[in-house]
This record gives C-alpha cells, sequence and structure tokens, in this order.
C-alpha cells in the first residue's frame, strides 16, 4: 500500500512539475515554456506517439512532457517476446538551442530513509535500473528523428514522513557501460551454449553450493536450496549452510565430520561451527562492559508501522532508577503516519530520559553517571533518530518562521510555498530529540553509546549456532538460553521464521498485514479495538524478549573495562547536557554540522577506533585471538610458552621479534586486565593498567640452532605461566606508553567539544558575550533568525525557488511540507493484494 500510495503521489500535478523542473534544471538545459503530463499506460505503441508528440513540443514549443508508465522493448531484443523495460517516468525537455530533445529516463523508488537519508546501496540498485530504461530507448528504433538519450537518469524517491517525492538526478554514463556489457555477455552466452534438458544433471552435478544465508532469502528457490543443504549426506554441507566462507570450510571441516582436525581459523568461526554441532553457545569470555540493567538506563521496544516510514504503531517502555527496573509502559497509537504520534513517541522518551538523569544527579550531583536508552535491534535506533530528525528539521524551520513573522515577512517555504508552521517543541520532546542526534552524530564514535543494542551486546559475549545472519534477530540468541538441552539450529529457525511476533521494530508480514487492515479502508470498516489488542500483543512480545536478554546479561560479570567506557560516554553526555541547557547545536545532526566541524573530527575519529581496538585487544579473548590470526595486522600475536624459568616463548609473528617489547593480554582463554592484582587508573589523557607483564624481548640465552620464533622475555613483572600456555601478547609500541614496565597506558580519546559550549558558558555565555561566544555556545534562536534574514535577502533578490533557475537544492532536506500540499495517507484505502507480475526486484 506505501508504493501504490507513493506510485500515485509521483502521478499527481502537484509534484510532477516539480519532477521536471528539477530534472530539466539539474541536466543544465533552459526553463520549459510549459510542462505537460501525460500517460503511456504501459503500452509500445502508445509510448512512441507520446515521445513524437513530445519531441515536436519541445522543438516548438519549448515545452517538457513528463510522461508515466512508458513500455520499451529490452535492449537487443526489439522484436522478440522479451519481456519489455517498463521505466515509470521519463521528461523529455528541448535542447539548449531548441534544435532537438532529450530524453531523461527515470523511475520511481520508494526507499525508506534511515537517518535522514536513502542507503547508497540501495539508490545505486535503483539507479542502475534507470540505465537499463536508458539503454534500452536508445536502442529503440522507434525513438523519434532528433531525440537523444541524456546521460543522466532520475529517480523519485520520498523525500519526507508524507512521501511527497523528490527527484534524484545522477550520471548515468557508468551505469549504463555496466548495462550494455551485461547484457552482451548474456547475448554471447545464449548465443554458444545450446540447451537440452535432458543434460542438466551434466552442468550442475559438479557444481559447488553457492548458498549464502545472508544474501539468498530474498532469491524464490531459497527455500529448496537449503532443503537440498539439509537433506544432504555429507556432514561439511552444514557449513554451506551456515554460512561459512568457503576459504575457511577445509579448516574447521573437521569439527563436523568427525576428525577433529582444526586449523588456523579465526576463532570466532570456530566457536560458530563448535556452537552448531553441539548445540552449545560459546562463551567468548570478555566480561561486560555495557550499561544494560544498570540504573540510568532505558529499556524500549517499538512497533514500526510498514505503510509509513516513520510510522509507529506503539511503543513499550521501562525505566530503570537506583530503585530497580520500573514497570513496562505500553503506549498506542491509532494514526500511525500522523505527526502527533511523532511528537508522542519523543515525549514518552523524553520524560523517561529526565526521570533518568535526575535519578543520576541524586546518586551523585557532582560526577552524574551516564543514561541510556536500550533496543533490542538496530532498526529501533534508526527508526527513532529518523523521526528525531524529522521533529528538528521542523523545529528549526519554526524559528526561521518565527523571525519570518516577526519582522512581517510572510512565511515560506525553500521552495517560495506558503509554510505549514508547526507547533514547538516542548521541553521533553526537545530532551528526547536532543539525545536521538547526539547518538546520531556520536555513530561514528565507536566507544560511545547513547543507544546500546541488546542483539550487539549480548553476541558479543555469546557465540551461538547456525547462519550469522539468524543471530540478528534477538529471540534467535535469546532462545539459546532457554533450551533445556542441546539446541537444533533448524529447528530453531525454522520455529523462529514462522512466530508472528517479532523482537526488533519491523513486524511480520502477517503481523503487519493483519494490524493495518484494522485502520484501514473508510471508518465505518476499521476496528480500533482490535488494532489495539494487535499491538499490545506484539509490544509484549517485544518486551518479553528484552527483558529475557537481560536476565541472561545481568549472569555474566562485569569487566573492570566498564568503567573505562562510563567514564568516556559521561565525559560526551556532559557535553551534550550543556548543548541542551543552552540549546546549542543539539538540533544537528550528523549530516548538518559544519564542514570544518567533521573535518576538525577525523584524529578524534581515529583514536576512539585506535582505543576501541585495544580495549578489546585487552578485554576479549576471541577478538584477541582473531587480531592474532589475521595477517594483515601488526600489532598482536600468539605466543607459545617455552620454558619458564628462564621465560622463553615461541612468538609466532614476524613483526614482533628481538628488540620489541611486548605486554601479555590472555593466557590460554583468561584476559590478564581482569586479574585482581591488575589495577585502573583513569588520568586525564589516558587509562593506565598497573601491574601488567611488560618487557622486551631478546635472543639472550637462545640457542643458535632454536626456532626462529624463540625469544627470552624479560617481564618486568613475571606472570604465573606454565609450559605449553598459549597466549597473546601485544607490541607495547601500539600502546600510548609504558611507565616503568609495569603499567600500560591507553590513550584516552578527546571529547567532540566541537561548536559546544564550554563548561564556563553555563556562567557567562552568548548573551554576555556575543563576539567571544559565537562558536560555542550561539543558540540556535539566534542562528536560525540569521539565516531567516539571509533567505529573505536572497529572496528579494531573485535567488530562490522559484524565481531562480536552474532550481536551487535544499541540501538541509527538512520535512517541512508546504501549507496544502497533497500528502500520501496509506490508510486512506482498504488493503489490496500486489499485482502478480511485480517481484521484490520491481519494488526495490
Amino acid at each position: 500500500m506505501r508504493a501504490m500510495t507513493f506510485e500515485r503521489l509521483v502521478k499527481n500535478e502537484a509534484f510532477a512539475s516539480q519532477t521536471v523542473t528539477t530534472t530539466v534544471g539539474a541536466v543544465g538545459l533552459n526553463r520549459p515554456s510549459e510542462v505537460v503530463i501525460a500517460d503511456a499506460k504501459i503500452n509500445k505503441d502508445r509510448t512512441a506517439d507520446l515521445l513524437s508528440a513530445a519531441h515536436q513540443r519541445a522543438i516548438g514549443d519549448g515545452a517538457a512532457t513528463l510522461i508515466h508508465q512508458l513500455a520499451v522493448p529490452f535492449a537487443g531484443f526489439e522484436n522478440t517476446s522479451a519481456t519489455d523495460v517498463k521505466p515509470d517516468f521519463a521528461v523529455v525537455a528541448p535542447t539548449v538551442d531548441q534544435s532537438g530533445s532529450w530524453l531523461v529516463v527515470g523511475d520511481a523508488k520508494d526507499y525508506e530513509r534511515h537517518r535522514s537519508r536513502v542507503e547508497d546501496s540501495r539508490l545505486l540498485k535503483g539507479f542502475l535500473q534507470v540505465a537499463v530504461g536508458a539503454e534500452s530507448a536508445a536502442a529503440w528504433s522507434k525513438l523519434p528523428a532528433g531525440m537523444s538519450v541524456h546521460r543522466y537518469g532520475a529517480l523519485a524517491v520520498p523525500r519526507n514522513a508524507f512521501l511527497q517525492p523528490e527527484a534524484l538526478v545522477e550520471d548515468l554514463a557508468d551505469h549504463r557501460r555496466e548495462v550494455a556489457m551485461r547484457i552482451a555477455e548474456r547475448r554471447a552466452e545464449a548465443k554458444d551454449a545450446a540447451f537440452d534438458p535432458s543434460e542438466l544433471d551434466l552442468f550442475t552435478e559438479h557444481l559447488v553450493a553457492t548458498f549464502d544465508p545472508g544474501s539468498c532469502p530474498s532469491c524464490s528457490l531459497f527455500a529448496y536450496c537449503r532443503a537440498e543443504l539439509r537433506k544432504s549426506a555429507d556432514p561439511t554441507d552444514v557449513l554451506v549452510e551456515i554460512g561459512i566462507p568457503r576459504d575457511v570450510r577445509p579448516l574447521v571441516a573437521g569439527i563436523v565430520d568427525g576428525t577433529g582436525h582444526i586449523g588456523a581459523a579465526q576463532p570466532s568461526l570456530i566457536a560458530q561451527v563448535v556452537a552448531t554441532n553441539a548445540g552449545v553457545a560459546q562463551q567468548t569470555k570478555q566480561r561486560r562492559v555495557d550499561p544494560i540493567g544498570l540504573p540510568g538506563t532505558v529499556n524500549f521496544v517499538l512497533a514500526k508501522a510498514d505503510a509509513a516510514s516513520l510510522g509507529v504503531h506503539g511503543i513499550g517502555i521501562q525505566v530503570v532508577t537506583a530503585d530497580g527496573p520500573g514497570d513496562w509502559i505500553q503506549h498506542v497509537f491509532p494514526e500511525p503516519q500522523s505527526p502527533q504520534t511523532r511528537r508522542a513517541v519523543v515525549r514518552v522518551i523524553g520524560s523517561a530520559l529526565t526521570k533518568a538523569i535526575k535519578d543520576r544527579r541524586l546518586a551523585d550531583p557532582d560526577n552524574p553517571e551516564p543514561v541510556h536508552l536500550v533496543v533490542p535491534d538496530k532498526m529501533t535506533a534508526d527508526v527513532l533518530v529518523s523521526i528525531a530528525d524529522n521533529l528538528a528539521g521542523l523545529e528549526l524551520s519554526r524559528l526561521r518562521w518565527a523571525q519570518d513573522k516577526l519582522m512581517g515577512r510572510p512565511q515560506l517555504t525553500f521552495d517560495g510555498e506558503p509554510a505549514q508552521v508547526p507547533l514547538r517543541l516542548s521541553e521533553d520532546d526537545r530532551t528526547a530529540v536532543a539525545f536521538l542526534l547526539e547518538d546520531d552524530r556520536a555513530r561514528a564514535m565507536t566507544l560511545r553509546s547513547p543507544i546500546v543494542n541488546a542483539q550487539e551486546v549480548l553476541t558479543r559475549h555469546h557465540v551461538v549456532g547456525g547462519p550469522t545472519v539468524s543471530a540478528l534477530r534477538l529471540d534467535y540468541v535469546v532462545a539459546w538460553f532457554l533450551e533445556g538441552s542441546a539446541v537444533d539450529h533448524r529447528n530453531l529457525s525454522d520455529e523462529i521464521e514462522n512466530l508472528e511476533h517479532t523482537p526488533g521494530a519491523r513486524l511480520t508480514n502477517t503481523q503487519s498485514n493483519a494490524i493495518h487492515a484494522t485502520i484501514s479502508g473508510p471508518e465505518e470498516r476499521r476496528n480500533l479495538a482490535e488494532y489495539d489488542r494487535l499491538v499490545r500483543a506484539e509490544l509484549t512480545y517485544k518486551s518479553d524478549v528484552l527483558t529475557k536478554a537481560i536476565e541472561i546479561l545481568d549472569n555474566d560479570q562485569p569487566s573492570r573495562l566498564r568503567d573505562v567506557h562510563r567514564t568516556i560516554e559521561a565525559d560526551a553526555q556532559a557535553v551534550w547536557q550543556r548543548r541542551l541547557r543552552l540549546h546549542a547545536s543539539d538540533l544537528v545532526r550528523f549530516g548538518r554540522t559544519y564542514r570544518w566541524w567533521r573535518n576538525a573530527l577525523v584524529e578524534p575519529i581515529q583514536d576512539d577506533q585506535k582505543c576501541r581496538d585495544q580495549l578489546l585487544a585487552l578485554a576479549n579473548p576471541q577478538a584477541a585471538q582473531d587480531l592474532a590470526s589475521d595477517a594483515g595486522q601488526r600489532m598482536v600475536a600468539f605466543a607459545d610458552v617455552v620454558s619458564v624459568d628462564p621465560l622463553v616463548l615461541d612468538v609466532h609473528s614476524r613483526r614482533i621479534a628481538a628488540g620489541s617489547s611486548v605486554v601479555l593480554l590472555h593466557v590460554n582463554d583468561d584476559p590478564c586486565v581482569e586479574d585482581p592484582a591488575v589495577g585502573l587508573k583513569v588520568q586525564g589523557g589516558s587509562f593506565q593498567f598497573q601491574g601488567m607483564a611488560i618487557g622486551p624481548l631478546s635472543k639472550d640465552g637462545i640457542d643458535e640452532d632454536a626456532p626462529r620464533g624463540h625469544l627470552s622475555w624479560g617481564a618486568a613483572i613475571a606472570p604465573t605461566l606454565a609450559v605449553r600456555d598459549r597466549v597473546v601478547v601485544a607490541d607495547c609500541d601500539w600502546f600510548a606508553g609504558t611507565p616503568y614496565r609495569r603499567n600500560l597506558n591507553v590513550k584516552r580519546p578527546a571529547v567532540d567539544g566541537h561548536a559546544a559550549p564550554k563548561p564556563d558558558c553555563l556562567t557567562a555565555g552568548y548573551s554576555d558575550d556575543p563576539d567571544a561566544h559565537a562558536y560555542c555556545c550561539k543558540p540556535h534562536e539566534v542562528n536560525e533568525a540569521e539565516w531567516s534574514d539571509t533567505l529573505a535577502e536572497r529572496r528579494a533578490a531573485g535567488l530562490l525557488n522559484p524565481q531562480t533557475w536552474p532550481p536551487v537544492r535544499n541540501d538541509d532536506a527538512f520535512e517541512a511540507a508546504a501549507a496544502g500540499q497533497p500528502q500520501g495517507d496509506p490508510y486512506a484505502e482498504a488493503p489490496v493484494s500486489s499485482p502478480a507480475d511485480l517481484t521484490e526486484d520491481d519494488l526495490d
């Protein structure tokens, strides 16, 4: 229904002219004298006639024509029964000298925006489909003489939550070359290969399965291929079934074929195969550094409406304070797509966050602990941040329009249409919006955790069997701890796939359709009581799964490094709270940060990544072993204890050699940093781990005929080791120093304080000295008022839409809709079945 609603809006006259002018202006052509709209109705003859008429109109009157639902023979197969190419639309416009015309091929794709943007991979796929249409049109014999297919193409995608379309224009030269190459390859293969059905086995019996559980589910043969692997008599086919890479399978085949031989594969992959074979989840041996379950966390689940990009059926929320976890509270929204629903969602979150912040301040007024939002999957976080971005854009637009009203100017959108002025964000609303956008800005910082994904945390500590893609569902991971006996990953996968509920934001197709049917169509056929029951049942399942995951994590020991992670997050949130209090850059998403701000973050991002890798190597035996197994890194290596007196190691590295100084990270599977004898000191520029085994490697006392890797290790603090112990060591040059050869320093990453209030801004800020505080605590209210005045000056000079040509693109991409513009409502009509001739690829 959502795709059909978007398609209707693309054809709506209010947006047709916008699509044409945006496309024509973007490719450098003149402003058309008029815009004509036509519909080819997926008919080749009608398409040819409309193209001819559009061409004559272009060269005669300088008019542009938007043609919907074209049908063009597939390139190279014009006089065959091959399926036609069906571009959603095309724009015909005159050349600059009006001696001919250009055909700009386009397609409409109902791509959802996550965190204010459409994924590049989806845009690439969309433009490749546009390129197929362009290549086919260029090869068509009925293309009018004097009309050429333009090298650029257009893709219409939703620009906001109301599915209002905007045209993205891109150079198709590379895409068309690839399409032409692929078509030529297929034609050559078809010409050279004569197919005899009776010889099918000869073509397939020697092939090795290329099944991939991560990418194959979209294929119609997925279930068949998986069934073939499951009934195979070859025990190693289970490795194909669960997605073990082809080059790794021989190294781990011994786990499943009974030989027991294991090669030098990454320990994480070995653990996955062992868990699959034994039916028991394997521990990574890392202790907990996450905040889940601690006071100051807010547990959150969400049921997303598939019919709307930012639609929400309902939410469940639980606040954890010093008194323990509160009750789960559910909120159901009968109008999923409504702007009021989005405001209600952030208001609930803001109220919960405010309660958590107050609780942490009461516990420690001087150094309050950070607060976190705990969600069951990444999609939940993406939906929340997208909602926050939507509301932040509306609030910033409202501030500009408030200045327009104050100055007596009309309140206009970027394109010069009367604006629909939104309500002001309340304090609770703003707290949630600012917190969620803080997570968006922090996503490049791997040690930041405003929003915590419970699925990622649980799989960080436990490796479950079966395909890795199955472990992306929190209920699948949780189920490995609920069984009384060994888990059969196949039965569990089938059971999870057949459930009517999901743990994350997206619903199953069955449940989504059932919920949609209760609130769509005419008012008299809607059933709000059934809607409420279905949504609450979905939320109950999600909250139950998240609660069980928290209970599982409660059985895992906390790490000494948890204080390190909490310190990093607390420092960053202190800056965020100053932003929120002073309204200074608290409503800025990552994509709208100033260019100098993004450039200044290059080094902090690198420091953050390095600190994360070092902390992970210190705390997680499996991650450290994966690093040691990676031939592409230089700093971490395996070593075997050859003797303890003198202490001699057999170091498995060509880069860590005599003269290197190393620190002991793990003995067998035990992290040294968790030893009670090791201390932690939080310093201004580093985290210091005191009492670590550190020392130089040398050839002193080693026989000349000893293996190359045998090295004497002069550790200042001698560790307790035994011959044949497998240890992991790291080059000390990787870290920030080793004072007294007893302490290990990990560089503390700097807080992102760019364009942010300083501590002294709370006492004397922008209002006291605007010049001195112009780049730290200048509030949004002032910034947007100044920008409003600037836009008014440009509009008066004719430099903005619709006066200027080519049209100016709104890079902010805020969702402020013009008053009276048509809006998509996927609930207005009763649901219908999808057309039988459409595939998932057609929609995507």
